[in-house]
């Protein structure tokens, strides 16, 4: 198959939509043997652009935090609650339940609030 797609796209008129399509697959011709070769290798990286998508959707607003700490602040609770998600948590339930027990935690305790050692009560 990549004979024949080098070979055709030798004949096809520079600029056209199958020249672009021809280029496209030989471009990625590695990620795709690789795909082949390896059966756990997932087709496409949706479940990693979910994951992202909605970073890159506030991104712009986040530039309007108010001043450099309160972008600073603001990056730390998002990443509690995305690394929340990830370990299988609510991010609601989380958040309620750290907030609730912070104030009458000892200080050698805090690290126990974080996502991946936090267990509900």
């Amino acid at each position: 198959m990549h004979a024949r797609l080098w070979a055709q796209r030798q004949r096809v008129p520079e600029g056209g939509a199958t020249a672009r399509a021809i280029h496209y697959s030989l471009e990625r011709w590695g990620a795709l043997m690789r795909y082949l070769e390896e059966g756990a290798v997932p087709i496409d990286n949706n479940w990693v652009e979910n994951q992202i998508c909605p970073i890159a959707l506030g991104r712009k607003n986040w530039l309007f935090a108010g001043s450099l700490r309160a972008g600073q602040r603001a990056a730390v609770v998002m990443s509690l609650l995305h690394s929340a998600r990830l370990n299988g948590h609510g991010p609601h339930a989380y958040m309620n339940d750290v907030l609730e027990r912070l104030p009458t935690l000892p200080g050698s305790c805090i690290s126990d609030l974080l996502p991946h050692r936090w267990t509900p009560i």
